[in-house]
């Protein structure tokens, strides 16, 4: 069989031809296009399109062409479904659906950026692949340091020190308070949050941050904190000004009136008229007496 897909590939377009020589057909051909010439050039050489929109061999939903190949093909092996999971990941972005994923994507990219021949590419991607297949199968649930008596002994020290000085919790990075400091003039601004942007400010990873940011920051994620924080802010205007609940939603950072009073509510457990209504009769029952 003849495959097709864009030129220029990373994962997907790498992955799936290993997944079909593996277990499809061995002796399967795979043809690099110009995105727009896929489709023509797929008639002509009468070839199996794939990882393009709009036909069978695509993504679907949030998984990728290669679990959809996965399913055509009804492969059971359990070390594809490990890899499946770190493929789409990288494929699509999402770095935390396994730990694995930001290596996957970091080799496939400077893979790509070396390698400009796409034929070359995908035969130095395969050895990637069958080497991550062996890890799936053989190695998964190994620790580097499990075969090194000398490494292992010095990650218990390392890690003794680490508790009996207690500096996983009290030295907080200084990413931190930059961070802090970010989010309340955003709010403050009603800017827009963007993690990668913010992640490019601070030079962090963007998975790493994703990932750490609780440690931090009250056991919330990104965006949890920030709706924390534009509720407390939001909070004070109605207990320190008379702008109308309208202007506060703005003012709080919240575009839709709706979505501010489901966030609102969430947080006090009353919508935010019921909360200024509440506020005013307490200040005039107070002075009463």
């Amino acid at each position: 069989m003849k495959w097709i897909t864009r030129e220029r590939p990373k994962i997907d377009r790498i992955a799936c031809p290993w997944l079909i020589k593996k277990f499809v057909d061995k002796d399967a051909e795979f043809i690099y296009v110009p995105y727009n010439l896929v489709m023509d050039q797929a008639k002509k050489l009468n070839a199996i399109p794939f990882d393009i929109p709009q036909v069978e061999f695509t993504h679907y939903n949030d998984q990728c062409t290669f679990d959809y190949i996965v399913k055509k093909y009804k492969i059971k092996d359990p070390a594809i479904s490990i890899i499946a999971v770190i493929v789409r990941g990288a494929d699509t972005d999402r770095h935390d659906i396994a730990k694995e994923v930001a290596g996957l994507w970091a080799i496939s990219a400077g893979l790509s950026h070396n390698i400009t021949n796409d034929d070359e590419l995908l035969k130095t991607g395969m050895l990637i692949y069958d080497a991550l297949y062996s890890w799936a199968t053989h190695l998964h649930k190994q620790k580097h340091l499990q075969n090194s008596p000398f490494e292992n002994l010095l990650h218990e020290v390392y890690i003794k020190f680490l508790k009996s000085k207690e500096l996983d919790k009290k030295k907080i990075p200084n990413w931190v308070k930059e961070l802090k400091e970010i989010i309340q003039d955003q709010i403050d601004t009603q800017f827009t949050f963007d993690l990668k942007n913010i992640s490019t400010h601070l030079e962090l990873n963007p998975s790493y941050l994703s990932r750490e940011f609780s440690k931090y920051f009250e056991d919330l994620n990104f965006g949890e904190y920030v709706r924390k924080i534009r509720i407390e802010k939001a909070i004070a205007l109605i207990q320190n000004s008379k702008y109308s609940l309208t202007e506060i939603a703005y003012l709080s950072g919240f575009s839709d009136q709706s979505h501010f009073t489901r966030i609102f509510k969430r947080h006090t457990g009353k919508n935010p008229s019921s909360f200024r209504k509440n506020l005013t009769k307490s200040k005039s029952d107070t002075k009463g007496k």
